[in-house]
């Protein structure tokens, strides 16, 4: 396998995975994007904590879809993340909830 066929490879997962994400969306309440994922959300519970000087999040995820190329099941029933960075909670209007055909990356 060369590298260009590696490339090809992830390009792919990367448009199958974004045509998905265009499928579900409409799914969703919330996104949610931390240092590391990017989440949709229909229930999302944001609780800070602090040790010893320093503040990170408990952020609880119900009915969740995760952006992740390399998982198979990117449905999740419920989800705990803990982390040390900034947390975007955005709720999606409902009328705004799908992405318009003939978006940049085509269909």
């Amino acid at each position: 396998m060369s590298t260009d066929d590696v490339e090809d490879f992830e390009a792919e997962s990367e448009l199958l995975l974004y045509r998905e994400y265009r499928d579900v969306v409409g799914l969703f309440r919330y996104v949610v994007e931390t240092e590391r994922r990017f989440y949709l959300a229909n229930a999302v519970t944001l609780t800070p904590h602090q040790t010893d000087g320093e503040v990170f999040f408990e952020l609880t995820l119900e009915d969740a879809w995760v952006w992740d190329v390399y998982r198979t099941q990117r449905f999740i029933k419920r989800v705990r993340v803990l982390t040390f960075k900034d947390v975007n909670i955005e709720e999606l209007p409902r009328d705004e909830l799908q992405v318009p055909e003939g978006d940049a990356l085509g269909s």
